[in-house]
């Protein structure tokens, strides 16, 4: 009990430099990452070298988390740890090798993390491809790969030394546009439309994290799904020219800027009150209802049955 209570304790002198608000107004000045003789590790999943990861990354590094930014291109991921050194003012940042479009990567990278690192109180599955019609190393679309299947293998390598660390957290980034589709358990593979198959994998996310939190219920480990809202990131990279410009118009209209999006990221990795909530889907910093077909526990329980299949070694 009494390190449950550390574990949520606020460090003080952190919270007065770094306080977030969203856009009503929720202040995330109430949760911290502990810090113990064994600081907390946090890992950030492919995407922490730029956008939402990147402030999420800065956010916990501030509050006293040692930060492990897990990212495909070993440059970037330099780069970004640099900078989140510089603006979180600490130097328990860390870069390691993931990419999530690899099974292989991912299985690497969970080794040489359980070989190094001796805690992980929260994880964070970031990573997002937008709607490309691309194929992973493995066979999968690029979508369902990244956005899903490696997410889903890394937190299962992981959620032992999660269960080791409880309380801990896995924190799971989809997107409002889950509404959208409906997943078809015979085709999880639909790569036709690049918006269809972004939005199918988002709905996967929550499935993933739904029955994540049912079989870790009661172990110590609580699941988020957080929506971070529209805001201004890469995503667009991976298109043409004239598609770029014309969304970054669009962006600065109507998005918010990548630390905004992260915050309910931040809030649900590490208050006290996201925790007494015992997990969920949240939106700005606050629980928020599902469509009824997306909290559909038999759909979540047979999509884990497939993943497990999809990701075996062959």
């Amino acid at each position: 009990m009494e390190r449950e209570r550390s574990t949520l304790e606020l460090n003080e002198s952190f919270s007065k430099r770094f306080v977030f608000k969203d856009g009503f107004g929720v202040e995330l000045n109430r949760g911290a990452i502990h810090r113990s003789h064994r600081p907390a590790s946090v890992v950030s999943s492919a995407g922490a070298s730029s956008g939402v990861g990147k402030e999420t990354a800065v956010a916990l590094a501030a509050r006293g988390a040692r930060v492990v930014v897990a990212c495909r291109d070993a440059g970037k991921a330099e780069k970004a740890v640099r900078e989140i050194k510089l603006r979180s003012r600490s130097l328990a940042v860390v870069g390691m090798e993931l990419d999530l479009a690899s099974l292989r990567s991912v299985r690497r990278f969970c080794e040489n993390f359980l070989r190094r690192e001796e805690r992980l109180d929260v994880l964070i599955n970031n990573a997002a491809m937008p709607g490309v019609l691309d194929w992973t190393e493995d066979g999968f679309s690029m979508c369902l790969g990244v956005n899903h299947l490696g997410h889903f293998l890394l937190t299962n390598l992981l959620l032992g030394r999660l269960k080791e660390c409880a309380p801990s957290r896995v924190v799971t980034l989809t997107c409002s546009s889950y509404k959208y589709q409906k997943l078809d358990l015979h085709d999880l593979n639909y790569n036709l439309l690049p918006f269809f198959t972004y939005c199918r994998s988002k709905l996967a996310n929550v499935y993933f994290s739904h029955e994540l939190g049912r079989l870790a219920r009661g172990k110590g480990v609580t699941s988020f799904a957080v929506h971070p809202g529209l805001v201004r990131s890469e995503w667009t990279r991976h298109y043409s020219l004239l598609f770029r410009a014309a969304m970054r118009v669009l962006a600065w209209m109507l998005s918010a800027s990548c630390e905004a999006g992260a915050q309910t990221v931040v809030y649900c990795a590490v208050s006290d009150e996201a925790a007494r909530l015992g997990g969920g889907y949240f939106v700005d910093c606050r629980p928020a209802t599902l469509r009824p077909f997306a909290r559909d526990a038999g759909v979540a329980k047979k999509l884990w049955e497939a993943s497990e299949r999809l990701v075996q070694p062959p």
